[in-house]
């Protein structure tokens, strides 16, 4: 049989369930043409790249299907039924990775990331340079002491 990779985007103000309850009805319809879903990865809440019926933002999630094509084109009828769906796209592809998507890989790499130093502070006032309100003691901004000896003007 083809697989296929569906990927949908569900309305923002549906909860996760919701989202899943919608895939439960996609994989129902593939079992009953002899089917199965091979993966299932929800990415989450993410923002759109342009505003989709008035949504900002969208539930996002990752079937991959083997199925007939038949089963395939009935999936498709019915997620654009279904009015809580904003988008969905199927492609036909050659095998199914059973590793995480490049979506969740980069996810994962985005919390292991170190996020010690981030960069200068900034200046504590619109024109100071912020090093007398933490009372800098670095010898080269302390104020130098003056001798007895030291003329002003430069000449003894």
């Amino acid at each position: 049989m083809p697989l296929y990779e569906t990927v949908l985007i569900a309305r923002n103000d549906l909860t996760q369930q919701q989202v899943e309850t919608i895939t439960d009805q996609i994989a129902a319809i593939v079992t009953e043409a002899g089917g199965e879903v091979k993966k299932r990865e929800y990415w989450g809440l993410r923002g759109l790249a342009y505003r989709i019926k008035k949504n900002r933002k969208g539930h996002y999630m990752l079937l991959g299907l083997d199925c007939p094509s038949a089963a395939e084109q009935e999936v498709a009828r019915q997620l654009g039924l279904n009015e809580d769906v904003l988008r969905h796209m199927t492609l036909r592809i050659e095998t199914i990775d059973e590793n995480p998507s490049a979506i969740l890989a980069k996810r994962g790499d985005d919390r292991e990331r170190d996020r010690g130093f981030r960069g200068p502070r900034p200046a504590a006032g619109r024109f100071s340079s912020g090093r007398r309100e933490r009372n800098d003691d670095r010898e080269e901004y302390r104020a130098r002491p003056r001798d007895e000896g030291d003329n002003a003007g430069g000449e003894e």
